[in-house]
């Protein structure tokens, strides 16, 4: 069933892989990139010299807004189309990440590797978040720092109609469907979150847990093209 389940997920984030690069794009040209970087720099020092690890990079936004403050990033993610599509954009904008297709929930490297982990939009759609977190923990070095940007998208209301400015206005029936599809699956697996996150990262080991609910005000800050109307909350945790 998981694997079932991955491989949808893989097979959704492939078909959208060309558009959501594409937008990924504007926003780092636009006022997105200064508005998320705010949010970064909230749990990250804005000086670089870190190693961190972009989990679930997509088409590698965390990762380009990092490594070109000085970090040494590396973006993983388990769709190979959204891992071209990072290292296009990192190549024609010079900025020196390094991309890997790689399943997020085991990250392939040694423990204590990243001073710090960040990742958006990703942990709704792991069959397995509990395993993720512990898998985390492990990867991080002592008083190393996870920032987690995520919603709780499983349990959002489906629209009947999008409004006219909205990040999803593009998506195509078929995909909407396989998106709410992908939500009916999950929701069985998953209690409220953020609270439930809470809960696991200190099953996993983590302390100095700090959840912010109101980041979504600070990014989405008008009805643009980019707007999510999906409360966005903020964790994060130190190892």
């Amino acid at each position: 069933m998981e694997a079932n389940l991955q491989n949808r997920i893989t097979g959704y984030w492939t078909r959208r892989a060309g558009a959501f690069s594409a937008q990924r794009r504007r926003e780092l040209a636009g006022e997105k990139h200064d508005q998320w970087l705010a949010a970064l720099h909230r749990y990250l020092p804005a000086q670089g010299g870190l190693r961190i690890l972009d989990l679930g990079t997509g088409s590698g936004f965390f990762a380009m807004l990092l490594a070109a403050e000085g970090n040494t990033v590396t973006g993983i993610d388990l769709t190979p189309a959204m891992i071209e599509e990072a290292r296009r954009t990192a190549a024609a904008l010079g900025i020196p990440a390094e991309f890997a297709v790689m399943d997020a929930v085991h990250p392939d490297f040694a423990p204590g590797s990243f001073d710090a982990l960040v990742t958006r939009n990703l942990t709704w759609t792991l069959p397995d978040l509990p395993g993720a977190y512990r898998s985390w923990h492990r990867l991080l070095k002592p008083t190393g720092i996870l920032v987690n940007f995520d919603a709780d998208y499983c349990r959002e209301a489906s629209p009947a109609a999008l409004p006219a400015n909205h990040a999803h206005k593009g998506i195509a029936p078929a995909l909407w469907a396989e998106y709410e599809g992908l939500k009916s699956t999950l929701r069985p697996g998953q209690k409220p979150r953020p609270d439930w996150d809470r809960e696991l990262l200190q099953q996993a080991g983590f302390s100095h847990i700090r959840v912010d609910t109101g980041i979504w005000r600070e990014i989405y800050t008008k009805q643009d093209k980019f707007y999510n109307p999906t409360p966005i909350f903020a964790i994060s945790a130190r190892a």
